[in-house]
């Protein structure tokens, strides 16, 4: 009898996700960057009562207020034309709703927008000038999104010439002059060096995810994109399972950093995905992240990655300036959200 209660036990163990065995408690909050603002709001809408949905929506919103490090929200970021677009995302994991914004332009609600378009609409992305009319067909103000900081940015940007830009196989040079480019007739292919584009001090995004006590998740992402990007460009932000991705089967994880690379991997998707099977947050985040540097290893990124017993965990690529990523958590184990950092891999 002893023997087959010892296999049975060890059959047990088996069968348990790594991840279970780690401390956990929900409801959690988890936040890319030091954004505490964002994280302290999403936190205070749990224990008011809100939903997961409503919490990521106001998180990511106060980050939108706040114009995160600049990279959030109005006011940063301006394109090559000079002015600042929005993107946004949110998704529902008991649904698998999506709603998203690209190049919203003049709104500066971007992630509330984003709501909008699944709470009133059958579609999942809305993206440039219409995206803003459906927007104000909804109640939101138009405002301007440029302020002096983002003129000054951009007329730096310009006395620079143009330096960095996303241009490559074109006349004039783009690593030595502005445009009008126009395509060169003889591509030619060199590695692409990203990290001298992005750094830790373009950090591009809030990606947040929200677990909530019975184990439903939602998350969400907004950002003002790539600075000196593209009129048009978007990123991964508002992709779902690239900037976020949300399952209450599963788990939920948002990706912050180059977006035009990340973007091709799914990360949060695939970390979701890692997390279904049984894996640690902590190392379906890393799983994720070296899948990515097997084809960038200069790529500046990183991921939060979270499951539904509140178990959660981060990675990041370690590259020059970047050897560490911080981020945000809330939950029951802990007084207040708290400022936590992982070593890049």
């Amino acid at each position: 009898v002893r023997q087959g209660v010892t296999v049975a036990l060890l059959l047990l163990a088996a069968l348990t996700p790594a991840s279970a065995a780690s401390a956990a408690a929900l409801p959690l909050v988890i936040n890319t960057w030091a954004f505490r603002t964002a994280a302290e709001t999403a936190w205070k809408v749990l224990e008011s009562g809100g939903s997961e949905l409503d919490a990521v929506e106001r998180g990511c919103s106060q980050c939108e207020i706040d114009q995160c490090d600049g990279s959030v929200g109005y006011g940063g970021s301006p394109d090559e034309s000079g002015e600042t677009t929005l993107d946004a995302m949110i998704m529902d994991g008991n649904t698998m709703e999506v709603g998203a914004v690209a190049d919203l332009r003049r709104v500066k609600n971007a992630i509330g927008v984003a709501r909008k378009v699944i709470e009133y609409t059958k579609h999942t992305l809305l993206v440039g000038e219409s995206a803003s009319l459906f927007a104000v067909r909804m109640g939101f103000p138009y405002e301007d999104l440029t302020t002096q900081k983002s003129l000054s940015l951009y007329s730096e940007w310009l006395n620079q010439s143009c330096q960095p830009n996303y241009w490559k196989n074109v006349v004039p040079d783009s690593s030595k002059s502005c445009g009008p480019y126009k395509r060169r007739e003889e591509v030619t292919y060199k590695e692409e060096h990203t990290s001298s584009q992005r750094s830790i001090h373009n950090h591009d995004t809030i990606g947040m995810v929200v677990i909530g006590e019975s184990g439903t998740v939602a998350s969400g992402t907004s950002t003002n994109g790539a600075i000196h990007k593209l009129p048009g460009r978007v990123g991964d932000s508002p992709i779902a399972g690239a900037g976020s991705y949300a399952d209450s089967t599963a788990g939920g994880a948002a990706a912050t950093g180059d977006g035009d690379i990340m973007m091709r991997f799914l990360p949060s998707y695939q970390a979701v995905e890692y997390m279904r099977m049984g894996t640690d947050p902590t190392v379906a985040c890393q799983k994720v992240i070296s899948r990515i540097q097997k084809y960038a290893p200069k790529f500046f990124g990183a991921i939060i990655c979270a499951n539904t017993t509140g178990s959660y965990g981060a990675a990041c690529n370690k590259i020059p300036g970047f050897t560490k990523f911080h981020f945000m958590v809330s939950s029951p184990l802990l007084s207040r959200p708290t400022e936590q950092v992982v070593d890049c891999i």
